[in-house]
């Protein structure tokens, strides 16, 4: 939209079904979204309005809601499910504090998909091996692209909390600092669109798929959760003495409870598995411990004001508004409905059948096609909609043919 008509107040609309596009384009059949695809009106957030410091031309970007014309949010909007699912805390005096840590590739352009990605070439004139992990010289090469990101990170107001290279060969990470639900998934939002686009002008391309290279760790977008008063600001999940509460295990006893029947919420793709069953500390089930990392759900150790619940299960390729509010609608679940956890698990341990998820996204599709509990906290419009709409991508995953059938199945008698 031109600057003049944003400014006049213009009125944007959307054809309803495009909230429910699949990733190669199509659409699943009209009945998801109403059969007559009308309008729905994008309204832009006066907080998330931001000159785009990469762009040569003057340009802006607004995140918008995605409104029905009568008003309320659309229930195809993973946004307004987060701000339902926040406002349903507000209801009982209480405020989610959340933050993520999204983990990326940056690689070398890869103008042919039939090849493997590569890392970019150093300032040494050698390509990295993966040797670098946690260096504080290992993106050495990379400075004049990173310069740019925090340069405009900073002038998008993204406050980091930490960046630094991960296990993988040519993987980053960033924490972003805790704070509303909301705002944290704008900003993990603006933070993967910012890396794509600095990265294509310094001739790089930056990769947000769950698991982009073989024997090599993937790439998660941990949620870190806590709970407070509203009114107070204080930590629910510690009582006076710093000690656990009750509140503190319901939390988990839902994320326990939900997490099998929302595993294709937090990982959308058919590559999202690669990553859970291959894991490097990427674990695909429900247990939670104290800081064990095969947990699905890790208590990081902490002070009683910082005790919050790290869900390992997301990938960086989950829509982090779905993802946080799938995380956060579990953990009020358990809280309303006093569920209590399984025991804790520490060190080696083998996972009950009772808390393994699924671990390929036609399973997970199954199972959330299943669940009354989804349906129930985000309604069936969205949940039947982005069931079609994720069917649409796994037939189409099926259609092709992969190198490896053809390199191993094709000289079988």
């Amino acid at each position: 939209m031109t600057a003049e008509g944003f400014l006049e107040g213009r009125r944007l609309q959307l054809a309803r079904g495009v909230l429910l596009q699949c990733i190669m384009g199509g659409y699943p059949p009209s009945r998801f979204y109403g059969s007559d695809d009308g309008d729905l009106a994008l309204v832009a957030d006066p907080k998330q309005i931001h000159r785009l410091p990469w762009s040569q031309q003057p340009r802006a970007l607004a995140i918008c809601d995605a409104d029905e014309l009568s008003g309320e949010s659309s229930r195809l909007s993973t946004r307004g499910q987060l701000k339902a699912v926040v406002a349903r805390y507000a209801a009982l005096g209480l405020a989610p504090v959340v933050a993520t840590e999204l983990e990326f590739f940056v690689f070398a352009p890869n103008p042919d998909p039939t090849q493997p990605f590569q890392p970019p070439m150093g300032l040494d004139g050698r390509r990295e091996e993966g040797h670098s992990a946690f260096s504080v010289s290992s993106n050495n090469g990379l400075r004049p692209f990173f310069s740019e990101v925090y340069a405009c990170m900073a002038a998008l107001g993204l406050p980091r909390d930490t960046f630094m290279h991960e296990m993988g060969v040519s993987q980053f990470e960033i924490n972003l600092l805790h704070g509303d639900p909301l705002l944290l998934a704008d900003q993990t939002f603006l933070f993967k669109h910012l890396l794509k686009e600095v990265a294509l002008k310094h001739g790089l391309t930056v990769v947000c798929m769950a698991k982009p290279l073989a024997h090599t760790p993937g790439s998660s977008m941990h949620i870190h959760q806590s709970v407070v008063e509203a009114d107070s600001g204080r930590n629910v999940f510690s009582d006076e003495a710093g000690e656990p509460t009750a509140t503190f295990r319901h939390f988990i006893g839902g994320q326990q409870a939900c997490l099998a029947d929302f595993t294709a919420l937090f990982a959308p793709n058919v590559n999202s598995y690669q990553r859970l069953c291959h894991p490097f500390a990427s674990p695909n089930n429900a247990c939670w411990s104290h800081d064990n990392r095969s947990a699905g759900l890790r208590i990081p150790a902490s002070s009683p004001v910082a005790r919050r619940v790290e869900n390992r299960l997301p990938g960086a390729d989950a829509n982090p508004y779905l993802a946080i509010a799938a995380s956060l609608a579990a953990g009020l679940y358990g809280i309303e409905h006093r569920l209590e956890p399984s025991a804790a698990i520490q060190g080696e341990f083998e996972v009950p059948d009772n808390l393994s998820l699924p671990c390929t996204l036609h399973a997970a599709l199954e199972r959330l096609k299943r669940s009354h509990l989804a349906k129930e906290l985000f309604g069936t419009e969205f949940i039947e909609g982005y069931i079609a709409s994720k069917t649409l991508e796994l037939t189409s995953f099926f259609d092709e043919i992969t190198p490896w059938e053809r390199r191993v199945l094709a000289a079988q008698a």
